[in-house]
């Protein structure tokens, strides 16, 4: 099999990673790290026709789209166009994460549990919404409808802070076209963990569990970002759990898209939070988490690329062998991170442990020189038999990695 990996961060560099032990991998554009364990190719992920011209003549069996803005701009409808077996919805199932207010409007249609919410176009109807749900009591969290880059979230525990990032977001448009509509929802209190979901026309597949760390700082201090670290498995989380995930979030939500005439096929990652003991549903995106991708790719065995070769296709989906193995993936950011990205500072490596694994998130190469080239530089992971012995490797991988205010969180997979 040959596929195509379309994408140049830290989650396509770990499913290049994966797939190239089951398949010949390109990757377009790719980063220097992914070059060391497979083809690239200089093709931008906005070039659809250019991709189209790529999968012809190298003969692409499957392209796997990592990223979500290729899918919400439509490379999936145009691929699919000229015969080509994509990993990856199209358009019209992408907005499950270019609209957060069409994803909590196919939520309430098909009855998953999810936050109350309300979506606004207009700032002072947002904020008269908000001073409403804190006069019931109630936190709220203010997002920005739009693709934001995992960013557009500001979670406030008091109204000034409220007003203050709907007026980010709708006047000052910090996020852009993605806060022209914003979702002001109750703000949910509970444990978190990421659900990755391998859907087909004719079943589904649940990806090994994984729990990442949004906030920027130790002890889930500071602003949300795009994730400092991830691990997997996730202890406290049951078999009878995810089966509830399943027949509560995933399936309804696959069947209200269905209803809507939707055809998906491709991940659909659910962000889960357990609020008193039950599970309610934050978001849906439709791509591998980051940095999810990179603790889960490391459990996964034989079968991958075949489960989503058959998703491409509408053919039954068969489980990949999964690890016993625990992993751990802190991420090694810039030390300006999420405010700002670092670039042009020269990288260099430490001796890394057995076990450890880099995967290239912001990298570039400069006259021979890798450099850094975005917030998050480096997602360094590793794997072992037990979650602290994986822990231990993955925070010396994450100390081999060096340049000039390097920075990571020091509380990454402490349970």
């Amino acid at each position: 099999m040959r596929i195509l990996v379309v994408g140049g961060g830290g989650r396509e560099h770990a499913l290049a990673w994966r797939l190239s032990h089951e398949a010949e991998v390109l990757a377009s554009p790719g980063n220097p790290g992914i070059a060391e364990d497979c083809e690239t190719v200089q093709v931008s992920t906005k070039d659809h026709d250019g991709l189209v011209a790529l999968c012809k003549a190298r003969s692409i069996d499957l392209v796997v789209v990592g990223p979500e803005d290729p899918l919400i701009d439509g490379l999936g409808n145009v691929l699919r166009a000229a015969g080509i077996a994509v990993y990856g919805p199209n358009q019209d199932g992408a907005q499950l994460e270019g609209s957060k207010a069409f994803s909590k409007a196919v939520m309430t249609e098909a009855g998953v549990p999810t936050a109350a919410y309300q979506s606004f176009t207009h700032p002072t109807e947002a904020i008269q919404f908000a001073r409403s749900r804190f006069d019931l009591g109630k936190g709220v969290a203010v997002k920005a409808s739009g693709n934001a880059l995992g960013k557009g979230v500001v979670v406030c525990n008091d109204f000034d802070s409220a007003v203050n990032a709907i007026e980010r977001m709708m006047i000052a448009k910090e996020f852009g076209a993605a806060g022209d509509v914003v979702v002001v929802e109750d703000c949910l209190v509970g444990r978190e963990f990421s659900v990755l979901t391998v859907v087909g026309d004719q079943n589904f597949v649940t990806l090994p569990i994984a729990q990442d760390h949004k906030r920027a700082y130790d002890g889930d201090q500071g602003p949300n970002t795009g994730g400092m670290g991830a691990f997997s498995p996730v202890a406290w989380i049951t078999r009878e759990l995810i089966e509830e995930v399943e027949s509560r979030i995933v399936r309804p939500t696959l069947e209200a898209l269905k209803a809507k005439g939707i055809t998906y096929r491709g991940t659909l990652f659910s962000g889960i939070m357990m609020d008193q003991g039950k599970p309610q549903c934050l978001e849906f995106n439709v791509r591998m988490g980051d940095p999810e991708t990179q603790a889960v790719m490391l459990r996964l065995g034989k079968g991958y690329a075949d489960a989503l070769l058959s998703s491409a296709v509408g053919r039954y989906i068969e489980a990949p062998e999964v690890s016993e193995q625990a992993t751990v993936t802190v991420v090694v950011a810039g030390k300006d991170y999420p405010m700002s990205s670092s670039k042009g500072l020269p990288i260099s490596f430490g001796e890394l442990p057995l076990g450890s694994k880099l995967f290239h998130a912001g990298t570039s190469l400069v006259d021979g020189q890798l450099v850094t080239n975005g917030g998050r530089v480096i997602a360094a992971s590793a794997a072992a038999n037990t979650l602290p012995e994986a822990r231990k490797l993955a925070y010396q991988a994450a100390e081999a990695v060096q340049f000039e205010g390097a920075r990571f969180r020091s509380d990454i997979a402490l349970e």
